[in-house]
């Protein structure tokens, strides 16, 4: 089971929880507050899956916990964490082959969304609206549903929770503990819909068959000018809030080994590299030279259009690890780039690919886009399959922490930006 407590470090819950005259609890009790950080980890065929999701106000009178974990959760000081592993089909409703069905295509509502005319591929995720009619669905229902194949003819829909039938290690850390104030009723929050539904699970291939990106333009991008002219002025702006980029600091610090030689593609003035790293030589690639120059990590850096031409300029072996960070949602080419970037990695070196909810919607190449939030580590997934030149995959994903009080969105979105990663190590 993955540490929880490795994934929240940095993290500190402040005033989120508690404020006025809110009285702070040594230990739960089944009249409490508090505050949880859970995490569910899960197999696929290509990978090994951990999503993390902070829950900063459960009331343990109102809310229900998983049964299994609920005994090991109640009477607890905060720091204590408990897990428990759950068989296939014991956290959620167990896979029903009922569930999984053939329509014919022109059950699928192409033009649902008005400008937007939307075919069913392969391994996607669409909202059950979609085929709304069909099957007692109603046209207004958003759950997402699968199509797991397409032919000429027929799609093969499954409504079955994509992690109906997977093992799922589920661990709980008691972040906070404070007294309930009076009720004046409220909604109950099923903690185990809360880790599963409309989310994880969408990251994995269908039965091992890889997901249809493919077809629809994927990497058309809504502006048309060079990469060179966009970037050409300096943007020395955070592409994510600062309780997000904490969280990729901290990956980074778990997963790239002391002592590496680093590239960090797709850079600019910041790495979102820990402070006071073990690293060695980190160099730069990016596009624009005063954003490289600014950032104090570099050992060196260039200004390459990875778009205009994908291969990396450096020769074969010369790395132990590449990052790219909040950038993989810009390459036309990635194919292209994920293979120069094997090559560039010593056997054994690994590629970190972390991403968030936020970018240039004009260089965001459309398939990234139009797809769940969950669908994008599956994309990228793909991008490291492609070849063979990776194993050991894994995704990682972080939401629920809370946003800074001093960040600019703070009066628009509670939640910090979510983060996400794949990884892999070369073979």
């Amino acid at each position: 089971m993955n540490d929880i407590t490795e994934a929240l470090a940095g993290f500190e819950l402040g005033d989120d929880s508690q404020s006025g005259d809110i009285q702070p609890l040594p230990r739960t009790n089944s009249r409490a507050m508090c505050a949880m950080a859970f995490s569910l980890e899960w197999q696929s065929a290509d990978a090994r899956h951990i999503d993390h999701l902070v829950a900063r106000k459960l009331n343990l009178w109102r809310d229900v916990l998983p049964f299994e974990l609920e005994p090991d959760l109640i009477d607890k000081p905060v720091g204590h964490v408990a897990r428990h592993a759950f068989a296939k089909g014991e956290l959620i409703v167990p896979y029903q082959s009922d569930l999984c069905f053939n329509l014919s295509q022109r059950a699928f509502h192409r033009d649902l969304r008005r400008n937007n005319h939307i075919e069913p591929r392969s391994g996607r995720f669409y909202p059950r609206a979609f085929i709304g009619g069909s099957r007692g669905i109603f046209p207004e229902e958003i759950l997402p549903f699968r199509i797991c194949k397409a032919s000429d003819d027929m799609i093969c829909c499954d409504l079955n929770n994509p992690l109906a039938d997977k093992a799922l290690d589920v661990s709980a850390r008691i972040l906070d503990i404070w007294a309930a104030g009076e009720e004046h009723g409220g909604s109950c929050n099923d903690v185990a819909e809360m880790l599963t539904a409309n989310g994880p699970g969408m990251q994995a291939r269908w039965r091992g068959q890889p997901t249809d990106f493919w077809q629809d333009i994927p990497f058309a991008r809504m502006a048309g000018e060079p990469d060179a002219a966009f970037y050409a002025m300096p943007r020395m702006v955070s592409h994510i809030d600062r309780t997000g980029s904490a969280q990729i600091a901290s990956l980074y610090e778990r997963l790239l080994p002391k002592g590496s030689r680093v590239l960090d593609l797709m850079a600019s003035w910041e790495s979102h590299l820990p402070a006071g790293h073990a690293l060695g030589e980190i160099v730069g690639l990016g596009m624009n030279a005063e954003e490289l120059a600014a950032n104090p990590l570099f050992a060196e850096h260039r200004v390459h259009d990875l778009n205009l031409d994908p291969r990396l300029p450096y020769g074969d072996v010369e790395f132990d690890a590449v990052i790219c960070s909040l950038s993989v949602e810009y390459l036309v080419k990635p194919f292209d780039v994920f293979a120069e970037v094997a090559r560039v990695l010593r056997p054994g070196g690994r590629f970190i690919v972390t991403f968030s909810n936020r970018w240039f919607p004009p260089k965001a190449i459309h398939a990234w886009e139009g797809m769940h939030e969950f669908e994008r580590p599956g994309l990228v997934m793909e991008y490291f399959l492609r070849d063979g030149a990776f194993n050991g995959l894994q995704t990682w994903s972080m939401r629920g922490l809370p946003r800074p009080a001093d960040d600019k969105y703070a009066d628009r979105h509670d939640n910090s930006d979510p983060v996400y990663a794949v990884w892999g190590d070369r073979t």
